[in-house]
């Protein structure tokens, strides 16, 4: 049971990574694509918003299902969904079948990423929960810095569509491995109506997390002009300081999951909010500094990162019998505030400048530390039903 435990681990690790680089790898291809439909820069952008926007509507969805009927099986439809949907963004004939391509991604991502989590918190170990969920996060927190440098490698020898034809490939391999590793996993364990209090209830957990990644997506979209237009940095600096924040996500990510386990979801992520204040309002005043940055862009992504890992374990404790569920619509609340973050930030340059940044992050850290200290009462629809929220 541990070997097939932790080759559970190993598949959800691979095929975060892999949905990952498909995410963070558009980016950097932009201008490419952009020449190859003879479009803008900003309607080339639209191939991230439409799966952000898929994504953030179908995951809860999924994840309702996945409680119902089980998961294995939406996982593996995901994965089948993904590699057809990246062979048509590789081949597309229009921009519109592009746009449709990156539509079906969202789709496709969106039931398999929260399931992926839900999934690892039912086949973990009751003590290493933490752990488990923080090297899963990890998985999808290096194709954060990794996927850029894959793209572009890739695009330099065989061009822009050579990507998306080789995540087709890789995703045809991890459907058939999925398969096999999650067809015994395929029973729901909840029979529970999630409609009513219950749900209500989920919506003022997750806008924890929205608050949290308001606290930091408001900076970070704009980092590298932020930098560039405070600090003057070069385009190697601001890759330098980029792979620092990248660096301290994923260290983050893991020793959040291990403090979690040792001490407790609850005391870990509340204390990890406290600290993001501190060390936000630090980044505020050494901003402009040209040697303490790199530190603090590091301890910003380490300390805010653990805060995650330690509350997305909070969510599969509290939540046991609708894990799917809630890691769905937290992952929702994660997009719905980056792309408040984004709005935010873009407003606050407009009016003060990027300087004001991260006390403005600071701010919607003490908002996330407070309503993770709230008590939302659990709605029982069964009363033999049991649980820790």
């Amino acid at each position: 049971m541990k070997v097939h435990g932790r080759v559970s681990l190993i598949v959800g690790w691979i095929t975060l990574f892999l949905i990952g680089i498909d995410l963070f790898v558009v980016s950097p291809l932009m201008p490419f694509i952009s020449e190859a439909y003879n479009t803008s820069s900003a309607m080339t952008g639209w191939m991230i918003t439409v799966f952000a926007i898929t994504y953030a509507i179908f995951a809860p969805f999924f994840g309702w299902l996945s409680d119902k009927h089980g998961r294995g099986a939406y996982i593996t439809f995901g994965l089948v969904l993904f590699v057809i949907s990246n062979i048509l963004t590789a081949f597309a004939p229009t921009f519109f079948w592009l746009i449709v391509s990156r539509i079906l991604v969202g789709l496709s991502v969106a039931s398999i990423a929260p399931l992926l989590y839900a999934i690892i918190g039912d086949v973990a170990p009751p003590n290493r929960t933490g752990t488990w969920l923080s090297i899963l996060a990890s998985g999808h927190l290096t194709a954060l810095w990794a996927g850029a440098p894959i793209g572009i490698l890739l695009e330099h020898f065989l061009g822009w569509r050579s990507v998306f034809v080789a995540l087709a490939l890789m995703g045809t391999i991890l459907a058939v491995v999925n398969h096999k590793t999650w067809k015994n996993n395929s029973k729901s364990h909840s029979t529970r109506n999630l409609l009513g209090g219950n749900l209500l209830r989920i919506f003022g957990s997750v806008s924890v997390t929205t608050s949290w990644a308001i606290s930091m997506y408001a900076l970070y979209v704009y980092l590298g002009a932020a930098l560039y237009s405070e600090n003057s940095f070069s385009s190697l600096e601001i890759a330098t300081a980029i792979t620092f924040y990248g660096i301290g996500a994923v260290i983050g990510s893991l020793t959040g999951g291990q403090l979690t386990d040792r001490f407790g979801e609850k005391k870990i992520s509340k204390l990890t909010l406290i600290f993001l204040v501190l060390i936000l309002v630090c980044l505020g005043i050494f901003f402009t500094s040209s040697i303490w940055i790199y530190f603090c862009l590091f301890l910003w992504a380490l300390i805010g990162y653990a805060g995650f890992t330690s509350y997305t374990a909070r969510l599969a404790g509290e939540y046991p019998n609708e894990r799917g569920s809630v890691m769905a619509w937290n992952m929702t609340a994660l997009y719905v505030g980056i792309t408040l973050g984004s709005m935010l930030g873009g407003y606050v340059i407009s009016n003060w400048g990027y300087t004001l940044l991260p006390y403005v992050c600071s701010s919607a850290a003490i908002l996330s530390f407070a309503l993770s200290c709230q008590q939302v009462k659990e709605t029982n629809t069964k009363p033999a039903e049991t649980g820790r929220g």
